[in-house]
C-alpha cells in the first residue's frame, strides 16, 4: 500500500472508510484489554514463588552474622541484602541503604526530604519562591508526580539516543540556582529504552551546579532487565561523581519490583556516606528497620548478581515475546505508511510509539472506545502536558500473549484511523 502522505484526498477517504469498517468490527467485539501499566504477567510472578520457601524453620531467619531478622533494628537494611542490592547497581554495598518494597516510595521521601527539611544542612525547599526540576523526555510519569505533588516546577529536557541533552542539561543545572534536581532513567529509560552513553554519565558526574544542594535522582529501575542475552552495562555514576570531585552529588535508587514480586520486593537507595548519613537521620525518625524477613528471602532465594542474572534469563522467556509480538504487529499492518515510528528496546518493560504530531490523544481514545485501555496521551512529559501530542507509551508486559495480540491489531487500527483523520482535515 502506498504510503499515507503520498494518497489524494479521495483515496485517503477511501482508505478511511475500510479502517473504519475494521474499526467497528473491533468495537462490536466488547474487548476489555488493559495496556495502561508496565506490571509483570502472573506467569512472570509465579517464578518468584519459590521464594516464599526460602525461609522454613526458625534458625533460617537469621543472617550470617547472628541477627534475628524477625526482631526490631537494622536501619539500613542486613549486610547480605546490601551485597545483593550493590551488585546490581554496580557499586559498593558500603553506598547501599536497603529499605522497603517500593523504590518509588524511597523517591517521594528523599523530594520530601530536601523540601521539608533540606539536604546535608541546606535550606528547604520549602523556603525558596521558586524550586525546579529538570525532566528528560518522554520519561517516567510517576517521576513527574512527585515534583508537581511538592509544587516544584519542571522543565522538559529532550532525550536523544544516547541519554538527555547534556548540553541543556549542563547549560540549567551550572547556572541556574534554583535548579535543585533531574530525574534520570540511565538504563532501559522508561518509555523510550534508551541507554545513557559513557560520555552522559561522566558530563552528569562533572556537572558544576550552581546550587550546593542538587541532586541527581538515578532510578536504576532496570538495572538488569534484558530481553536477550547481551547484558548491556553502564559506568557507574557513584564512582564517576567521586572521580570528579562531586560525591554527593547523586543519589542512586533501585529495587527488585520487576524481578520477584511487584509488590512484595525490596529497595535500595545508594550514595555517598555523607548523603546516607544525611538520610539516615530522618529515616531514623520513620522507622525502627524496614522488613528484615523480606531483605534475607530475597538473598536466600537470587543468591547473588548471577543467581539474578540467571532469573532474569527465566523471566525473559515470558517478555521478549510479548516484545517480539507487538513488534511483529506494527511492522506488518503499519509499515511503510508514514504514520508513526516504535522503539525496538533491548530492556526494560515499555516501546513508545511515536505517532504524526497532533494524534495521539485521538488514538488513546480510539482505542479506549475499542476497549483497550492504555497509558493516558501525555503521561511521558510533566503535567500530562506532550507538546506534539505524539508520544504513546505501550506496556506489553502484563496481557496474555493472546490478547496483546489482539490489543496490538487493535492500536494499529486506531493509529490508521487517527492518521487518516488528521491528513483529510488537515
Amino acid at each position: 500500500m502506498k504510503d499515507y502522505a503520498e494518497m489524494s484526498k479521495d483515496e485517503l477517504t477511501e482508505e478511511l472508510k475500510n479502517v473504519n469498517k475494521t474499526y467497528d468490527e473491533y468495537k462490536a467485539m466488547g474487548l476489555k484489554l488493559d495496556m495502561s501499566r508496565g506490571k509483570p504477567s502472573s506467569e512472570q510472578l509465579d517464578k518468584a514463588l519459590p521464594m516464599l520457601d526460602a525461609l522454613t524453620s526458625k534458625d533460617d531467619f537469621h543472617t550470617a552474622d547472628g541477627v534475628d531478622t524477625r526482631n526490631y533494628g537494622g536501619l539500613d537494611g542486613i549486610p547480605e541484602a546490601k551485597e545483593l542490592m550493590a551488585s546490581l547497581m554496580n557499586t559498593k554495598p558500603e553506598n547501599v541503604i536497603v529499605l522497603g518494597n517500593s523504590s518509588l516510595n524511597v523517591m517521594f521521601d528523599q523530594v520530601a526530604r530536601g523540601y521539608m527539611f533540606g539536604i546535608m544542612g541546606s535550606k528547604p525547599w520549602c523556603q525558596y519562591k521558586k524550586v525546579r526540576f529538570l525532566c528528560p523526555v518522554p520519561g517516567y510519569d510517576r517521576h513527574f508526580t512527585v515534583t508537581e505533588k511538592f509544587g516544584i516546577e519542571m522543565i522538559n529536557i529532550p532525550m536523544n539516543e544516547d541519554g538527555p541533552d547534556m548540553d541543556m542539561v549542563e547549560g540549567y543545572v551550572n547556572s541556574d540556582e534554583t535548579v535543585k534536581g533531574i530525574w534520570c532513567v540511565p538504563k532501559f529509560s522508561n518509555p523510550g529504552g534508551v541507554v545513557y552513553s559513557d560520555e552522559v554519565v561522566k558530563r552528569f558526574a562533572n556537572l558544576k551546579p550552581a546550587a550546593k544542594d542538587f541532586r541527581i535522582y538515578w532510578d536504576n529501575a532496570y538495572c538488569v532487565h534484558y530481553l536477550y542475552d547481551e547484558e548491556i552495562e553502564i559506568l557507574d555514576i557513584i564512582e564517576e561523581c567521586a572521580k570528579a570531585g562531586n560525591p554527593d552529588m547523586v543519589y542512586e535508587f533501585a529495587s527488585t519490583s520487576k524481578i520477584t514480586f511487584a509488590g512484595g520486593g525490596i529497595s535500595a537507595v545508594a550514595s555517598s556516606q555523607d548523603n546516607l548519613d544525611d538520610i539516615k537521620k530522618s529515616l531514623s525518625s520513620q522507622t525502627i528497620g524496614h522488613d528484615k524477613i523480606n531483605q534475607l528471602r530475597h538473598v536466600r532465594f537470587l543468591k547473588d548478581k548471577e543467581g539474578v542474572l540467571n532469573h532474569m534469563k527465566n523471566l525473559a522467556l515470558d517478555l521478549r515475546p510479548r516484545f517480539e509480538l507487538v513488534n511483529k504487529t506494527l511492522n506488518e499492518e503499519l509499515g511503510g505508511l508514514d504514520v508513526g515510528t516504535f522503539s525496538t528496546p533491548k530492556g526494560g518493560y515499555f516501546i513508545t510509539y511515536i505517532t504524526k504530531d497532533g494524534c495521539a490523544t485521538r488514538v488513546i481514545e480510539l482505542c479506549k472506545e475499542a476497549g483497550v485501555v492504555m497509558t493516558g496521551a501525555g503521561a511521558p512529559f510533566p503535567y500530562k502536558r506532550d507538546p506534539h501530542d505524539n508520544t504513546i507509551r505501550i506496556s506489553p508486559s502484563y496481557p496474555s500473549l493472546s490478547d496483546l495480540g489482539q490489543a496490538a491489531k487493535v492500536f494499529t487500527v486506531c493509529v490508521k484511523k487517527a492518521t487518516l483523520e488528521k491528513l483529510i482535515n488537515a
